[in-house]
């Protein structure tokens, strides 16, 4: 059967990049079942062929009006799909969508009708934005990574920047690496308009959302970076976690030091 990608190199290699990632995520425990999520903005990629191409679905609303998001297209992995499948067979577990000009309807375009995550909304909300201001950011990642998890079962690591704080002070990797930290979000039920606008707003200062008792969200230029920012943060966590087993509290970095680092590396907190 043909697909979308081919002869659209460019689209092959950012759907490959979320394959491997999908993968990475397996392994790391933090994809449990069908846990997760992966959308990526791929309108770039959206030649004449592309947007030729018939809707394999009815118009399917997204449950809110999104007007930035008008024509865009987005690589989603598929609701109630694993991210182990999606490593191996990225099309047969996710699928293309494009946004109708009504900005409240998406149709399937691309290879099977595989229906879109359940969390949509709240990724294309956080995309909406991410056009809205001008980011450079095309990708969403939504992950359940062990240690950051149980960080958010501890009240007092719920307030702000206390996590950002403790995980930066861990190793100088995770303040480099994520350099605008984590923002946290009280539970609200999954899927939910109040979970993804509250997401919008965190993400207006950070670029890695702890949802409490859940997951996180994060977003960058592409999904690897965005796999990136959580990985080195969950390291942090796990430095932390191994450091508190072993008997005492990390003393961890010093906010002189912290401030060097970001002094040296131009870094934006």
């Amino acid at each position: 059967m043909k697909s979308i990608l081919d002869n659209h190199p460019g689209l092959r290699q950012e759907v490959e990049k979320a394959a491997e990632v999908a993968g990475y995520l397996w392994q790391k425990g933090w994809a449990e079942r069908n846990g997760g999520n992966i959308t990526l903005n791929i309108t770039e990629f959206a030649d004449d062929g592309i947007r030729a191409l018939p809707a394999i679905t009815d118009p399917t609303p997204i449950g809110l009006k999104l007007p930035f998001i008008k024509g865009c297209y987005f690589y989603c992995k598929g609701t109630n799909r694993r991210m182990r499948d999606l490593a191996r067979r990225p099309m047969e577990n996710g699928s293309v969508i494009r946004i109708l000009d009504d900005c409240e309807h998406y149709e399937i375009v691309a290879d099977a009708p595989v229906l879109p995550t359940s969390e949509l909304p709240a990724h294309l909300s956080v995309h909406n934005r991410l056009i809205e201001k001008g980011s450079p950011y095309k990708a969403s990642l939504h992950t359940h990574p062990i240690e950051l998890v149980a960080m958010t079962h501890n009240p007092k690591f719920l307030e702000k920047d206390v996590v950002t704080k403790i995980l930066w002070s861990m190793l100088p990797e995770s303040k480099a690496f994520c350099p605008r930290g984590l923002g946290m979000i009280p539970y609200a039920l999954p899927g939910s308009t109040v979970l993804a606008e509250a997401t919008i707003r965190e993400l207006e200062d950070y670029d890695v959302a702890m949802w409490e008792k859940h997951g996180v969200f994060a977003v960058d230029t592409d999904i690897m970076s965005a796999f990136d920012q959580v990985d080195v943060m969950n390291k942090a966590a796990l430095i932390y976690e191994a450091a508190m087993n072993m008997g005492f509290v990390p003393e961890g970095m010093s906010e002189e030091q912290m401030a060097e680092l970001s002094r040296v590396f131009h870094l934006p907190k």
